[in-house]
């Protein structure tokens, strides 16, 4: 199997524990996640396997977007309903004000998340230094928010937000910031990711879904191929005469194909009688082999 299974991973669960019900399902090791989603977060997970393991590098998953709850009123150490209380108050925004300070937090914007995020200080999670009761510095970084958009009131003063965002956003710091903008404290008490570059609900399966599948003999169905996450880069499609350097993994020409390529140093997505075969790099006159995946070899 080689190809992406768009999961929807459910809340309470790790990725890790999601990957490895698919590695059992589709009995291929060669499986991983293409991008990881919290254990309390619900939503679409990809999942690498095979051949396609190979291509992660080459994914978009810079634009993400959730759907959220920020409850307003309690503040938390992670930022999130599963925290310990650090600050409550009852000075609740209306949606007017949310909305208001929610744009003010859009475009490239720093972010300091909680000392129970995944991020690595000292080659440790933060989250592990957390619960053996260190403190650390957590540093902030840069990240990219495209729109806030406000849906509606939940029950409990939250407010329903729709947030696209670039890669590396933590939704649960967002919630928390938007609390002090708006003058009263808030955590993330739900989130659901909807979009993770080219994945999204559309085409996402539970793992219940995925379990029936396999015991059908059918997982296959639902095995989206190798180049579906990679329509964001141009194809070139490899004219039969170079068919031989193809399968050798030898550099190719570009020839006439050079007016219908991009720019020097870009990545191609490289077809040959209609079939993936990877991702070649233009470099000068010739093109290179940074991935090949042949359809026909193991």
């Amino acid at each position: 199997m080689n190809g992406y299974f768009n999961i929807m991973k459910p809340s309470g669960m790790s990725s890790a524990a999601a990957v490895a019900v698919m590695r059992r399902l589709s009995g291929e090791k060669r499986t991983g996640h293409a991008g990881t989603l919290d254990p309390e977060a619900a939503g679409v997970l990809p999942v690498m396997t095979g051949k396609a393991t190979r291509l992660f590098d080459y994914l978009v998953d810079k634009e993400k977007e959730y759907e959220a709850v920020a409850a307003f009123g309690r503040s938390t150490d992670t930022q999130d309903a599963t925290g310990e209380t650090l600050e409550t108050g009852d000075r609740y925004p209306d949606l007017e004000t949310v909305r208001e300070k929610a744009g003010e937090m859009t475009g490239e914007i720093l972010q300091r998340p909680s000392m129970y995020s995944a991020i690595k200080v000292g080659g440790k999670p933060l989250y592990a230094r957390a619960r053996r009761g260190e403190t650390v510095e957590v540093p902030e970084r840069k990240v990219m928010i495209y729109s806030i958009d406000v849906l509606g009131e939940a029950p409990e003063h939250g407010v329903r937000l729709r947030i696209r965002c670039g890669k590396g956003t933590y939704i649960r710091t967002l919630c928390d910031d938007l609390g002090k903008k708006c003058g009263c404290p808030a955590h993330m008490r739900s989130l659901l990711r909807t979009q993770s570059g080219a994945f999204s609900l559309d085409t996402a399966m539970t793992l219940e879904e995925a379990r029936e599948l396999a015991a059908a003999g059918r997982l296959t169905e639902r095995l989206l191929p190798p180049d579906y996450p990679l329509m964001h880069l141009p194809a070139a499609d490899i004219p039969e005469r170079f068919e031989k350097l193809v399968r050798a993994g030898a550099k190719i020409p570009a020839g006439r194909l050079i007016e219908t390529l991009p720019v020097e140093g870009r990545f191609l997505r490289v077809y040959l009688r209609k079939e993936f075969w990877g991702i070649m790099q233009r470099e000068k006159d010739m093109l290179v082999w940074k991935v090949q995946i042949s359809p026909e070899q193991e």
